[in-house]
């Protein structure tokens, strides 16, 4: 009876395999690469992450929508992701701080998604088959006319989506009295990442994701921020040489997700395109540099070439994650440099590893 009245829709994915369920936010047509988040909340701040840019999120989650959004949990300014899958979507919300239901937000920022979707048999497909292609529909029904749209969807691998998603003009954050002064490298950068340097006393000036180090310089900061972001780091040269020349002089530097694999890039370090890559808000990471593990938050599907980071003379790492052992931590020796592939910041949690932040800070003024 749930879904007496709600529209059909498929959800197609790039190895032909077809899903009908029913359509959630607004009709039409999207694509993207398949992605699965393990968070049992936070998905509005999953959606307003620049780092989901072309991809379609699967909640695996029972219920999604249930409390509601409120406008001060957007990591940006919009929503980021192509669309949504998810198995039980609630038109109603019953957190009393939010201010309008999911679908409203939804239809507000054009999000196209599909619930009723069995998302355990899908998740088990994505998990077996690796990262793809999908796209859904609530507006052409014909599944061979979906194919062919399907087809068009570019490869993430490969892809420089930072520029796109990166802030077109430079802006301040923080307090302009603050003694410690931050040039954050925007790739795609999530609000929480900026609220955890403001608390910290730092004063951040944010630039477009193609700055120059020079134009960066100018402003004579204390440290740089690399920030994490979408897409395929290898193809991101121009953030690549930027962070060389950071080294070059060097001036204390943190990278966080995107960040860490530019650094790592910067270094000789390769990366690679994951098979389905780390995406939820419960990934146990080991601190090798003081025994101690944490909960993290993680959202990346590519990931350094471990063996390159054992060989490099350069590169020690710092973090390893213990469902697999990928390396989730690198500091530059004789630099002051590091960078984590987790997040630090972790909206809306778990903080185990906002001690980094500080980490960076004591850098600087050391």
């Amino acid at each position: 009876m749930k879904y007496l009245h709600k529209e059909k829709a498929f959800l197609i994915l790039a190895d032909e395999t077809v899903f009908e369920g029913y359509k959630c936010g607004i009709k039409g047509t999207t694509t993207g690469e398949m992605c699965f988040n393990t968070g049992m909340t936070g998905y509005q701040e999953i959606y307003t992450d620049p780092s989901y840019s072309g991809q379609i999120i699967i909640n695996t989650t029972t219920h999604i929508g249930n409390y509601g959004t409120i406008a001060i949990e957007d990591e940006s300014s919009k929503v980021q992701f192509s669309g949504l899958v998810c198995n039980n979507f609630s038109d109603i919300f019953s957190r009393f701080k939010s201010e309008i239901s999911l679908q409203s937000y939804f239809e507000k920022h054009q999000v196209v998604g599909i619930e009723g979707i069995d998302t355990r048999k899908l998740v088990r497909h994505i998990r077996n088959k690796g990262a793809m292609n999908g796209i859904i529909s609530s507006e052409i029904l014909d599944i061979e006319k979906l194919k062919i749209e399907l087809i068009k969807a570019p490869s993430m691998d490969g892809l420089e989506l930072s520029s796109a998603v990166s802030t077109k003009e430079s802006y301040f954050y923080g307090n302009e009295n603050s003694p410690i002064k931050v040039a954050v490298l925007d790739l795609g950068i999530k609000k929480s990442i900026l609220d955890n340097l403001v608390e910290r006393g730092i004063y951040c000036k944010v630039f477009p994701a193609k700055t120059t180090y020079s134009e960066m310089k100018n402003w004579n900061p204390n440290g740089y921020f690399i920030s994490n972001g979408p897409g395929d780091p290898s193809v991101m040269t121009y953030a690549i040489e930027t962070v060389k020349q950071i080294l070059n002089d060097d001036k204390p530097l943190f990278g966080i997700c995107l960040g860490h694999q530019i650094l790592a890039l910067a270094n000789g370090v390769r990366t690679y395109k994951m098979h389905n890559g780390h995406r939820g808000l419960n990934q146990p990471v080991k601190n090798l540099i003081t025994g101690k593990s944490e909960i993290t938050s993680q959202n990346h599907g590519f990931s350094v070439v471990s063996e390159d980071v054992e060989k490099n003379l350069f590169v020690e790492a710092t973090h390893i994650n213990l469902n697999d052992n990928t390396i989730e931590g690198i500091r530059i020796r004789n630099k002051k440099a590091f960078s984590a592939q987790h997040h630090p910041e972790a909206g809306p949690g778990p903080h185990d590893s906002r001690y980094l932040f500080d980490d960076f800070k004591n850098m600087i003024l050391n």
